[in-house]
């Protein structure tokens, strides 16, 4: 087959646009390419980037319907992200007061990884390049 290119961008639907907002730009450092106020959907679209790749849509809706993140539910597990310096990142995390799992060891490639959520409780993982 081989027609997909690359992963283009992720959707995400948040409970309170101005926390996620805040917590996707100025804890994780994300960069606002493109806000939209949708009117006719009492919608915002932010789209987000890593640098200047185009990374996530963070959508806000009237009255969303909460989603099973734990136990471990079916459909999507969660989001990764590849940081150089674990330690690092996991310090300036804990120091804008985001809970982060103990630094674990992948089994297969022996790097480094760990997870914490976003305000919805969207499991993220940094994985350590």
């Amino acid at each position: 087959m081989g027609f997909l290119k690359s992963v283009h961008h992720i959707a995400i639907i948040c409970s309170d646009y101005e926390h996620s907002k805040a917590f996707y730009t100025e804890i994780l450092g994300l960069k606002v390419l493109r806000e939209v106020y949708r009117e006719d959907r009492q919608s915002y679209k932010l789209d987000l980037g890593v640098g200047d790749q185009y990374v996530i849509e963070l959508f806000s809706f009237p009255a969303p319907p909460a989603r099973v993140s734990r136990p471990e539910a079916c459909g999507l597990r969660h989001l990764a992200f590849a940081v150089d310096d674990l330690d690092a990142t996991v310090s300036l995390l804990i120091s804008q007061q985001v809970a982060v799992e103990s630094i674990r060891v992948d089994q297969f490639t022996r790097k480094r990884f760990t997870f914490f959520q976003d305000p919805d409780g969207l499991p993220i993982e940094l994985y350590e390049d």
